[in-house]
């Protein structure tokens, strides 16, 4: 599991890091955002926390770990529906 803090991050960000992954909060997060890409492709951030319900921002943080991992895709960048601004659109991994 990787630390999701960036070496420039102050240090409660390094604390709140270990934390969520000490707590199995980050696995946790990361099936949830897993899911929602297989269940919603092709969407963008704030339209996956729209259809799924859950928050963009922990969707916002954990999709690129996923893609970083092989779990998930980055696609092309769309418009997005919700945002109206160019956004990275999200792809489940082919079996």
């Amino acid at each position: 599991m990787s630390h999701p803090a960036r070496s420039t991050d102050p240090q409660t960000s390094h604390d709140a890091a270990r934390h969520i992954v000490a707590s199995g909060a980050q696995a946790l997060q990361q099936e949830q955002a897993r899911d929602a890409v297989s269940c919603h492709p092709g969407l963008t951030s704030s339209e996956l926390a729209r259809a799924s319900g859950f928050d963009r921002y922990m969707l916002a943080r954990r999709l690129p770990e996923l893609c970083d991992s092989d779990r998930v895709v980055r696609g092309d960048a769309r418009r997005c529906s919700i945002s109206g601004r160019s956004a990275a659109t999200w792809w489940p991994v082919q079996a």
